[in-house]
């Protein structure tokens, strides 16, 4: 099992989807990773070598910022805008959609679970 990044990679898949496995890589970024290392994007990935496995770490190692690193730059990302209280900023901090979305019908993801609102009850009359 070839284990890159802190990751277990899928054995039994192409080698160009087990790297998506991979916080912070992306289809793209593992087409890019495998032809740099000179590695067949549809050779599977127990079929890699040492020496293949060693040449994808040292180009994830020496180029792109991965699992622990990224998320806490993007947390810190997160964090300044908190921290200034920009429209952004305020959007994260009461969970609602950051890029512009409409909230009245859609947002779910962000908003959680409906929370039903009774309706005004109307005025007997007399």
């Amino acid at each position: 099992m070839a284990r890159i990044a802190g990751v277990d990679l899928p054995k039994n898949k192409r080698g160009e989807i087990g790297l998506t496995y991979i916080y912070g890589i992306g289809r793209s970024s593992a087409q890019y990773i495998l032809e740099k290392a000179g590695i067949s994007l549809d050779k599977k990935v127990h079929t890699w070598n040492d020496e293949e496995q060693a040449a994808i770490r040292n180009i994830i190692n020496d180029e792109f910022k991965v699992e622990g690193a990224l998320r806490s730059e993007v947390s810190m990302s997160i964090k300044r805008l908190l921290d200034i209280a920009c429209y952004r900023g305020l959007r994260h901090r009461k969970g609602l959609p950051v890029r512009g979305q409409r909230t009245k019908t859609n947002s779910r993801t962000r908003k959680g679970k409906r929370k039903t609102v009774a309706g005004k009850k109307k005025a007997a009359k007399k």
